[in-house]
């Protein structure tokens, strides 16, 4: 296979990744039979321990050697941080609950996206700052600051137009109705921790190495690490959905007659969220060094368009007013500005 065809099949699967992570919380919508934590305890047990061991096993060779022969210090970041994570997941599925597919997607997407640039090379490399990568990495994160703040504003002004409309935008979401300001706030705290997530990987590139080192390619190498890190953030959402299943004594509904398509969703759920990981990490090494420039604001920019899309067609913006759309268009625009931003600065 020539060059162009890998580069033009890495940018297939960059697009492929975007979609499918644009895409996952789509079901939700269909789920709402269920109570919040039967969803979410099922899509992460696929999504954050089925799926990161069955890719792990079938592409790493003697993965418990390759654990062993790593440095304690970068397996323990990479479980930290994980854990940590988790809570940002358990923030964004109730997020997307609160505020709906569009609006949820679009500030995590958009806080990660501009938090997961600027975090690691504040906190791994705080010289570079002043150089003309880190200058175009403030410069993008900024420009994402101000597209988070018009999205937000749209969505204020939202929840204004819909008022009186709410239980007709929700549909059969899955959740509890929030005020505005609560659905942000999750998401806010959701984005920071994805970009937790980000320094984490970053850290535990040693784990990689090690893997290498016993014959094992860098994608496979990067499995691992997935391995440690979702399987750790999986705990920190179980054990908050093992919670309210106590507490909601929800757990019963697992029985409910005809749950079968409940099931399936849900699992379609952690498919799409955990495989959009896996085929970006397929994506990257086709791309070599147009990875970072191209492949992955590619799939930001596509994941962001996407999710929009299913919040527009399942009818979360249908009762608002033409300007509340605007400053949300408006919003969107200069993320993807954000976007492009810090992918072109990986190549400075």
């Amino acid at each position: 296979m020539g060059t162009s065809s890998i580069i033009v099949w890495g940018i297939s699967l960059a697009i492929l990744s975007g979609v499918m992570n644009g895409t996952f919380t789509l079901p939700m919508r269909f789920l709402g039979r269920w109570s919040w934590e039967n969803v979410w305890a099922l899509f992460i047990a696929v999504s954050c321990l089925a799926m990161p061991v069955l890719v792990a096993t079938a592409t790493v060779s003697h993965l418990r050697d390759v654990v062993s022969a790593s440095p304690p210090h970068a397996v323990w970041i990479a479980l930290g941080t994980g854990f940590a994570w988790g809570f940002g997941a358990i923030m964004f599925g109730q997020g997307v609950s609160a505020l709906g597919i569009a609006m949820g997607n679009t500030l995590v997407l958009a806080i990660s996206a501009s938090l997961g640039s600027f975090l690691p090379i504040l906190v791994l490399a705080p010289q570079r700052l002043t150089q003309p990568q880190g200058k175009a990495i403030v410069l993008g994160t900024a420009v994402g600051i101000a597209g988070i703040i018009l999205c937000g504003y749209a969505g204020l002004r939202r929840e204004r137009s819909q008022k009186n409309q709410q239980a007709s935008v929700r549909g059969e979401m899955v959740g509890k109705a929030r005020p505005f300001w609560a659905g942000l706030i999750l998401c806010a705290g959701a984005g920071l921790l994805s970009a937790v997530f980000n320094i984490g990987y970053s850290s535990a590139q040693e784990v990689v190495e090690s893997a290498e080192r016993l014959g094992n390619s860098a994608f496979a190498g990067s499995n691992v690490v997935w391995v440690l890190m979702l399987s750790s953030g999986a705990v920190a959402n179980l054990l908050f959905c093992g919670y309210l299943f106590r507490t909601n004594r929800s757990w019963t509904k697992y029985r409910t007659a005809g749950a079968a398509p409940l099931y399936g969703l849900a699992i379609l759920m952690g498919l799409l969220w955990g495989g959009s990981i896996f085929v970006y990490g397929a994506a990257a090494p086709r791309l070599g060094q147009l990875g970072p420039a191209i492949g992955w604001p590619l799939s930001l920019v596509v994941g962001l368009l996407v999710a929009n899309l299913c919040g527009l067609a399942t009818g979360e913006w249908k009762f608002s007013a033409a300007g509340d759309r605007a400053w949300m268009i408006t919003g969107l625009a200069v993320l993807l500005i954000a976007i492009s931003t810090l992918g072109w600065s990986s190549t400075l």
